[in-house]
């Protein structure tokens, strides 16, 4: 998986565009700027709007390739992120302190995808922000898109199980809509938005 990801961050142009996703960016707009975690970032898109728009950015990726281009992005726009080169798995590096937490088509197997949330929503101080926009089982029929892995596909009532009792679900729904980011989600897509508030 890691191969995988090098060498589509390689490629010419940014996988995945230079615009912020949609629904992240209409969510920290309405925000006044603090500090924000975006797991599994990649190329870096929604880490530099949210750092050119005051926020203070904590961001890692497994790919090296990805945090590169993230830098070098990042340096074109005259902002800093501290990013760092970290997996899910050393989510115990990170402190409880985290205004607003971004998972933006990040996704996890099944089997771990609710200690992987809680995990999260620990690093989270209570009123913060955790919004997440992810592929729902539909995708499969679309070529938008997304793990080909149906074990890796999320269902709206499990996401709804993973953070009803810990926070205040302002947004969650099945949304079937086109995608246009950069070459790989581009076209007719189905997933899950969700924003929770952390009680």
């Amino acid at each position: 998986m890691y191969d995988f990801w090098e060498q589509r961050y390689r490629e010419e142009g940014y996988a995945y565009g230079e615009k912020p996703n949609v629904f992240l960016k209409q969510v920290l707009d309405t925000m006044k700027p603090g500090k924000i975690l975006l797991p599994a970032e990649g190329e870096g898109r929604n880490a530099i709007y949210a750092a050119i728009n005051g926020w203070d950015v904590d961001a890692y990726d497994f790919s090296e390739k990805a945090i590169e281009n993230a830098k070098d992005f990042a340096s074109q726009h005259n902002v800093s992120i501290n990013y760092s080169h970290n997996s899910h798995s050393d989510l115990d590096r990170y402190q409880q302190s985290y205004d607003a937490i971004g998972l933006i088509y990040a996704h996890v197997p099944n089997d771990i995808r609710q200690q992987f949330h809680q995990q999260l929503l620990s690093l989270l101080r209570p009123g913060g922000c955790f919004l997440m926009e992810a592929f729902n089982t539909k995708q499969l029929s679309n070529t938008s898109g997304g793990p080909p892995d149906i074990k890796m596909l999320y269902e709206l009532g499990h996401i709804r199980e993973d953070f009803e009792s810990t926070c205040e679900l302002k947004v969650i729904e099945n949304v079937q809509e086109p995608l246009d980011e950069g070459k790989y989600h581009v076209g007719k897509a189905d997933f899950i938005r969700l924003l929770a508030i952390k009680k």
